[in-house]
């Protein structure tokens, strides 16, 4: 094992306080409440699809949706770098997977308008051996394409790779990718998901429970 890939939002930052603002800020253009926290969390790591279905209670094949999409993208241009975080030991993990001569990288389907700024925001852009976004490639997650690009940036083989990500499609990109996958349930995870079943090769409760998976 090489290298370790990560999904951005859930897995390794806390974006979900900037994705419910600009969701909220939309609500409110449309005469709306805002939404608690607590409530738009879960949605967080399904992108705009996810966030406009919880706010709006539309989706993909709604006549509004596309209008609706660039409304949200809009306004999380204006606020998506105030807030991110690491989660809680993802700063130590990713230094210790450095001092173990490891790579890492990011794999996100968020447009790379906003993964770039986000991980320079964080002081990662430097340091990450690949960022690929849902837009480097034709097909995103869960398609195999964005890893395998991924796995190629960082020049190691695919079967040498880790895919850690909180959502179904971080699974089924992966094993579809030839890596290995390991679910965060520390992220975003709803109510109605069911890691357990996903086929992952395992869970981590936290960052550094990774390190258990590591050479």
């Amino acid at each position: 094992m090489k290298t370790v890939l990560f999904d951005l939002d859930g897995t390794l930052a806390d974006t979900a306080p900037d994705l419910g603002r600009a969701l909220n800020l939309q609500r409110a253009r449309h005469g709306l409440p805002s939404l608690p926290d607590d409530v738009i969390r879960p949605h967080a790591s399904h992108g705009s699809r996810g966030l406009l279905g919880i706010g709006f209670g539309i989706g993909p094949e709604d006549a509004s949706f596309a209008a609706m999409r660039e409304e949200y993208l809009g306004l999380y241009d204006e606020v998506f770098c105030q807030h991110p975080i690491l989660f809680d030991g993802m700063a130590e993990l990713l230094s210790e997977i450095e001092a173990r001569h490891l790579r890492w990288g990011v794999v996100t389907n968020k447009p790379r308008r906003f993964t770039l700024p986000l991980m320079e925001k964080l002081g990662l852009n430097k340091r990450a051996a690949s960022i690929v976004s849902g837009d480097d490639c034709e097909h995103p997650k869960p398609y195999p394409d964005t890893l395998l690009l991924a796995s190629k940036q960082a020049g190691v083989a695919p079967s040498s790779c880790i895919y850690v990500g909180d959502a179904e499609r971080d699974v089924i990109a992966g094993k579809a990718a030839g890596m290995r996958t390991l679910v965060a349930i520390y992220g975003y995870l709803g109510d109605g998901d069911k890691p357990e079943e996903w086929g992952a090769q395992g869970m981590i409760s936290t960052p550094l429970d990774l390190l258990r998976n590591l050479p």
